[in-house]
């Protein structure tokens, strides 16, 4: 029979430190799990018994969790760690990855996030169990998993993913997927080429502060529409949700673009219907986007400015976008008034090339 293994968890929170002792138990594996309201005591009990996981908050009085790590790090080089926190700071998050933890985690708001946070600490657990492929030692994880665990985190990071002599990057800020690179691949096609790898390493560096942008959709997104291209290409298509999505509105496949909000296709007959997805007020919207579009495309033609390709509108409660194309007729997006002007602009390119496809 294996042994059994076993968790300390490190926190102030008497209440927090029941909550998770309870939910740990009942992990498949069975862990024994300890706790501990102090540091000093937690690094006194990795002393005298031997344990597998030490999950660890970094508030908390007198000796506070980067103290806690650095000792343990040094005393207990091969322990694995995991950061537990509600404290949301890039600085520390920098500093705990420095100190070698296996994941910095903020603490689950939700019973999804919960559930990965549970189902990662499993993986850890499992990972002496070395026949099965996997990342970074959670055999049990796909890329997909640990990619979506990071970015639900919240947090930036550059993720470096391994393969024998491939190597590929991708860049996470806030929560977001903003670029991705392998070889002379970038952005989406370096992304999807990373995730059809099967086995290799998974490391976290610290964020990269201005990193250039090349995606621009939400990452829930990003990882359907790869998901589905790599089962295209295995010849296993199956029901998805975009397929879902294409039989109740065609449009509908548009909010997976982050920050839009609205879509409008409008025909170029004015009796013709107008199909919508997420708007209000959509025969008035309608009939003005119809008409600026009209307007403006004359007056580039007297001024001899060559073809209209979109216009962009920067409000107070939103931003919108619309193009043209001469047989489907005017394509009107709604944007999340907090995108930037250039984000906008990236974004309705890409929404309308979607829409025309």
């Amino acid at each position: 029979m294996a042994a059994t293994h076993k968790i300390l968890l490190l926190d102030d929170d008497e209440t927090m430190l029941e909550l998770y002792q309870q939910l740990l138990q009942d992990l498949p594996s069975r862990p024994e799990v300890q706790t501990s309201s102090s540091g000093a005591r937690a690094i006194s009990l990795l002393e005298t018994e031997p344990f597998t996981l030490l999950i660890t908050d970094l508030r908390m009085p007198r000796m506070d969790g980067l103290q806690v790590l650095s000792i343990v790090r040094r005393k207990f080089p091969d322990l694995r760690i995991v950061v537990l926190t509600g404290l949301v700071d890039e600085e520390f998050r920098s500093r705990a990855y420095a100190q070698g933890v296996e994941l910095f985690w903020q603490k689950p708001s939700n019973g999804e996030e919960m559930q990965f946070f549970k189902d990662c600490i499993e993986s850890l657990l499992d990972r002496d169990n070395q026949t099965s492929p996997g990342f970074r030692g959670m055999q049990s994880k796909s890329l997909v998993d640990l990619i979506q665990l990071e970015c639900l985190s919240g947090g930036s990071s550059a993720l470096r993913i391994t393969q024998g002599p491939l190597e590929g990057k991708i860049w996470v800020d806030g929560g977001n997927i903003v670029d991705s690179a392998t070889g002379e691949l970038r952005g989406e096609a370096a992304f999807r080429e990373i995730l059809s790898w099967k086995g290799g390493n998974f490391e976290i560096l610290p964020a990269e502060p201005n990193h250039p942008r090349t995606i621009l959709g939400s990452y829930q997104a990003l990882l359907l529409d790869t998901a589905q291209a790599l089962d295209e290409e295995k010849g296993q298509v199956r029901q998805t949700e975009t397929e879902i999505f294409t039989k109740t509105s065609p449009l509908a496949l548009l909010k997976r673009f982050d920050g839009v909000e609205f879509a409008l296709a409008i025909p170029h007959d004015e009796k013709a219907e107008v199909g919508a997805w997420g708007g209000e007020n959509v025969g008035q919207v309608a009939a003005w986007a119809r008409d600026a579009w009209r307007r403006l495309g004359q007056i580039g033609e007297e001024l001899h400015a060559g073809e209209l390709e979109q216009m962009i509108g920067l409000g107070l409660q939103r931003h919108t976008g619309v193009a043209g194309h001469q047989e489907k007729g005017v394509l009107c997006a709604g944007f999340r008034r907090t995108l930037t002007p250039e984000i906008v602009d990236q974004t309705m390119k890409q929404v309308f090339s979607k829409w025309v496809s």
